[in-house]
């Protein structure tokens, strides 16, 4: 529950119960203001639920954990700092000691799996959106989450940047054992990308319906044109068409 400053009691989610396997990808969608990024922003540890329990990993939620990373729609690149040296400063926040040899050969592996390792000394300004989207995710799977979330990390890319870096993404997360919990509006992104979608009603959020992607892995964009595929996105819209998940409400 959130009190705005008009004084009335706004209530963004009610009655979720919902378990993420470990490894799993999972999406979360619904309409605007349906709880998905409060939602994610409990799991994370920013914000704590007025009701209820969050446990990542089997325990109770309370902070901001060092096993979960977060991945926002903007890249949030220093712009003083290279490419790489975005990239290392989740270690030099935390202080901790690290083996810096072997965290920065981390960095490098996952700059030349994105493609950016001719990039690694260049400025984020020097960058086009994509390629920047793309360092915030080296830099959050450098730092080895157990747990990643994203709050619609492509939504103000273009078309073809944005299929582009969700075969990325893939790429990345496929054999790491990172879970993965994934915010977006787009039926079709949720569906290329997960092994679950999570359909959520308009506020309060509440879990109208968990439907299975029956499509194989590893993805490829031809996919989208199979009929399993097509059938889960129309399964999708109709849930979310219906409030509450039933017909005529």
């Amino acid at each position: 529950m959130f009190r705005p400053k008009t004084g009335s009691v706004v209530v963004a989610l009610s009655g979720i119960d919902l378990d993420v396997f470990v490894g799993e990808f999972v999406s979360l969608v619904g309409q605007s203001g349906c709880g998905k990024s409060t939602l994610l922003n409990m799991v994370g540890g920013l914000i704590t639920p007025s009701a209820g329990v969050i446990q990542v990993r089997g325990e109770t939620v309370e902070s901001p954990r060092d096993d979960v990373g977060y991945m926002l729609q903007v890249p949030v690149l220093l712009p003083w700092r290279t490419v790489l040296e975005n990239v290392l400063l989740p270690y030099e926040i935390k202080q901790r000691y690290y083996n810096r040899d072997a965290v920065l050969t981390r960095a490098l592996d996952l700059l030349e799996l994105a493609g950016l390792e001719e990039f690694r000394d260049g400025l984020p300004k020097e960058l086009s959106g994509g390629m920047q989207q793309r360092a915030a995710l080296v830099r959050t799977l450098t730092y080895e989450p157990r747990v990643l979330l994203m709050d619609e990390p492509f939504s103000a890319l273009d078309e073809f940047t944005r299929e582009a870096l969700n075969l990325e993404l893939l790429r990345l997360w496929d054999g790491s054992g990172i879970t993965v919990v994934y915010v977006t509006h787009n039926i079709a992104e949720a569906v290329f990308l997960s092994d679950r979608v999570v359909v959520m009603t308009p506020r309060p959020g509440r879990i109208a319906e968990v439907i299975d992607v029956p499509v194989p892995r590893p993805r490829h964009p031809d996919h989208m044109f199979a009929p399993v595929f097509t059938d889960t996105v129309r399964r999708i819209r109709n849930a979310l068409m219906t409030r509450d998940g039933r017909s005529g409400r």
